[in-house]
């Protein structure tokens, strides 16, 4: 149980991580295809997050 959350933690971390980065690059002026290139990630990691959250709270949740 300690991986599945384990699992979860780090995929939250990835999509902000991934946010942080986009809007920093957008901040500062930097290359726009950089920027749409880290938003397009962002999406796709939010994907994977909400199915990797979804799988533990199924793991977690259902009966003995």
């Amino acid at each position: 149980m300690f991986a599945a959350n384990a699992l979860s933690y780090v995929a939250v971390a990835a999509v902000a991580v991934v946010l942080v980065l986009g809007l920093s690059n957008m901040m500062r002026g930097g290359s726009p295809n950089r920027s749409q290139s880290f938003m397009r990630w962002r999406v796709i990691l939010q994907f994977a997050a909400i199915v990797i959250l979804m799988g533990v709270l199924w793991l977690t949740h259902r009966g003995p």
